[in-house]
């Protein structure tokens, strides 16, 4: 099963020509890792997915992006529920300044849920999938901000899993963390790909190389090629693959 067909993708951003006739599925239950470049549009067709670059002025798209086989470029799709279903987990941790209970509680009360025994099972088992409770049940009422950055990582990922979404994208999660806190947080992607879609971008290609299960190579806005992270690895289609892992560019 498919979460995402894209078809003849390409993005502007102004007279930019950002993204080039993407063509790529990402299949349900996955680890998808986009490597390539800075600069190779990997963390623009990222924000595609979720209708993220509709805040950057100037941008256009062509092309037809399907989430569970509905258009969600459409004018009559809703980017709030897009969005909900279809989590974002950014580069740097960015929790709240409230507690690390209301952290994870926001969006469901953006919601309208109000019942404190459904926020409290919400918290608790949101915080479970993100390997954080055990760190965090006796000081739920503290301020986020205290947390050491690995857990302030895996609080921004209990705050996307409240909102029971299908797919994860994590754009460098890891980049401004530290070995231990990095292999948690990879340690927890093995796990929520279980319940989860996980596509992520990664500068590490050893990071890529351990936890996806798919890999694509994106080149100057070219999706150069994809496949199973073992065959891209070890026996990639296209010499600028292999000149990219092998580090003679990028």
């Amino acid at each position: 099963m498919k979460a995402f067909e894209v078809t003849d993708l390409n993005l502007w951003y102004g007279d930019f020509h950002a993204l080039k006739d993407i063509t790529m599925d990402i299949k349900n239950n996955k680890v998808s890792a986009f490597i390539g470049p800075s600069g190779c549009g990997k963390s623009t067709y990222l924000r595609v997915l979720n209708r993220m670059n509709d805040l950057i002025d100037g941008t256009k798209i062509s092309g037809r992006v399907l989430f569970n086989g509905q258009d969600i470029y459409a004018p009559e799709s809703d980017v709030v529920t897009l969005r909900t279903k279809v989590g974002m987990v950014f580069q740097k941790p960015n929790p709240f300044p409230m507690s690390i209970f209301d952290n994870v509680a926001y969006g469901l009360r953006v919601q309208g849920i109000k019942n404190k025994s459904i926020l409290s099972d919400t918290v608790e088992d949101s915080l479970k999938k993100a390997a954080l409770w055990d760190e965090v049940k006796d000081r739920l009422n503290d301020n986020a901000l205290q947390l050491s950055g690995g857990q302030q990582q895996r609080l921004c990922i209990a705050r996307a899993i409240a909102l029971s979404p299908e797919v994860i994208l994590m754009d460098e999660p890891t980049s401004a963390l530290d070995p231990i806190a990095t292999g948690k947080i990879e340690e927890l992607m093995g796990e929520l790909k279980k319940d989860y879609t996980i596509a992520i971008v990664t500068h590490s290609m050893q990071q890529a190389a351990r936890i996806s299960d798919v890999t694509a190579f994106f080149l100057m806005g070219d999706l150069i090629e994809m496949g199973a992270t073992r065959d891209i690895f070890h026996k990639p289609n296209d010499t600028r693959t292999e000149d990219y892992i092998t580090g003679r560019f990028g």
